[in-house]
This record gives C-alpha cells, sequence and structure tokens, in this order.
C-alpha cells in the first residue's frame, strides 16, 4: 500500500510547470523527508503527470488530488495502472473527486452514484481500493471512501472537519490538505489567503462544507477574517506546524501541505523551511 502517513506537498506547479523543473522539484522534495506529492487534474493529461513524478522518485508516494472522473474513464485509469511495473504501483494512490456541478456542465449528475459506478468500474478493471482515495467533504461521500477505498482526501478543511471525517470513517485513512502561507504579517498574509479561497468560494460543495462547519453566507461573500483564518493558516514554521498538529490530533493519518506564495522561488523555500528534514 502507498505509504500516506507524515507530510506531503500539494502543488499544481508539480503538475504544470516545466517538466524539468519538476522533475527536479519532486527530487528535491523527496530528499526533504516528504511522504507525498499531490498534483490536481484540471486539463491535460494527468497520467503522464504521473509518470514524470514517478520518473523522477524512487520513494516517494505519488497521488492525484484529484482525478475527476468526470474527465477520465475507469478504463482509462485501469489501463494505466495495469501498464505498471509493481514498484511503481506501491508508490501511487488515485484521489477521485467528482469536482463541481458549475464547473462540469450539463454531464453532472448524481455524485455519489457516479462515484460508486466508477468505482464498480476500476474493481473490473483491477485497480485495488487500497490504492484509491475519494475526494470527500460531506458525510455521504465520507462513508463511501470508507467502504470502497483506502479513505478520503478533504480539501479546504479545518480541524473540526478533521474530527468529523474521523468519525465517519472508522479506521480509514484521512489525508487532509492544509494551505499554508509563510508569511507573519497578518494583512499581507491574509490577502494571500483570500485571493487564493476566491474561486472555491463560488463553488457549492466548498460552500455547503463551510456552512456545515458553522461559517455563514456573510462569512463567505466577505472572504471574512474568520473564514480565512480557518481554512488556510499563515505565519512562521510554528503556527503552520501547531495546524498540522491539529489536524493529527483531530484523526488526520497524513497533511499535505498546498504553500499559496507569488512565485516558484518562494514556494521553493517555503518547501525547504516546512520540510520534515
Amino acid at each position: 500500500m502507498a505509504d500516506l502517513t507524515g507530510i506531503g506537498i500539494w502543488s499544481g506547479e508539480l503538475r504544470y510547470g516545466e517538466p524539468a523543473d519538476i522533475a527536479d522539484s519532486a527530487a528535491e522534495l523527496e530528499s526533504l523527508g516528504y511522504s507525498a506529492l499531490w498534483i490536481p487534474d484540471v486539463g491535460g493529461p494527468v497520467f503522464e503527470a504521473l509518470d514524470r513524478l514517478l520518473d523522477a522518485t524512487s520513494s516517494i508516494t505519488v497521488a492525484t488530488g484529484i482525478l475527476n472522473i468526470w474527465r477520465h474513464t475507469p478504463a482509462e485509469a485501469s489501463e494505466w495502472w495495469n501498464a505498471l511495473e509493481d514498484e511503481r504501483r506501491r508508490r501511487v494512490m488515485l484521489g477521485l473527486g467528482v469536482s463541481h456541478g458549475p464547473l462540469i456542465g450539463e454531464s453532472w449528475g448524481r455524485p455519489i452514484a457516479t462515484m460508486d459506478a466508477f468505482l464498480d468500474g476500476l474493481d473490473a478493471g483491477g485497480v485495488p481500493a487500497q490504492h484509491r482515495c475519494l475526494a470527500a467533504l460531506g458525510p455521504k461521500m465520507l462513508e463511501l471512501a470508507s467502504r470502497r477505498s483506502s479513505g478520503a482526501h478533504p480539501y479546504l478543511v479545518t480541524p473540526e472537519h478533521t474530527a468529523r471525517a474521523r468519525a465517519v470513517l472508522g479506521g480509514a485513512g484521512l489525508y487532509v490538505e492544509q494551505g499554508v502561507v509563510v508569511d507573519t504579517d497578518p494583512d499581507r498574509a491574509r490577502d494571500t489567503a483570500r485571493a487564493a479561497l476566491e474561486h472555491y468560494c463560488n463553488l457549492p460543495n466548498y460552500v455547503n462544507n463551510w456552512k456545515r462547519l458553522g461559517f455563514t453566507d456573510d462569512d463567505v461573500a466577505t472572504r471574512s477574517d474568520r473564514l480565512v483564518d480557518a481554512l488556510i493558516v499563515w505565519g512562521d514554521s510554528d503556527a503552520i506546524s501547531a495546524r498540522i498538529d491539529a489536524h493529527r490530533r483531530a484523526g488526520a493519518d497524513h497533511v499535505c501541505i498546498q504553500v499559496i506564495a507569488a512565485d516558484t522561488n518562494a514556494r521553493r523555500e517555503a518547501w525547504r523551511a516546512l520540510a520534515p528534514r
């Protein structure tokens, strides 16, 4: 089974950057002691991106956060999986998600039923349940994750949500994404975090989940400090470590940090500053 303990990195840069830069970053992150590399799936060949990360590393887990099940078929995922060497399969976690109605459009359908059917296809194609997880926020998707995969990969959540997810998942894995801004200036850090949240504040799945956690329509509409501080941790390495520890105490098996910064150099500096080693 893929190793999903410790701290990982969630990064669009590892998916969409220049191939040589991606390879260099992946190798460095592995050497720094991170346990997993998570990449998003918004356009382009995701399996090629996974192969690139596997080529550049030797032991770290490579994961999708997430593979969009409206953009791929179980047959495509199974064909890629079955072509992998055993050593590479051991290092793969396919995070699967239903995305969002406003992004998918007319083909959007019933999320739970669609995910269930996709998992049936992966079963038929030979992709083991222990090498897949679900982007789950609400209790129904969390329950499905506990039954039909290794666990859940929640995104843009709080330690309180982590505790609620753990209660639903039982002993299944819980792999939490946490956005971070390495900046001790409150106004500047919140501005950076607020800009990163802008897109997500228009997506119902996230907004509904925040409301279940007690945030209000006004929090979302104004991108309040309360909402920003809860979802994205900012400050020095001690403040960021404290938030990671809060997720762990709440039941997370693995926390993958997404560094929010203005440019590649700033992100790389943050990866080094926050590294497990």
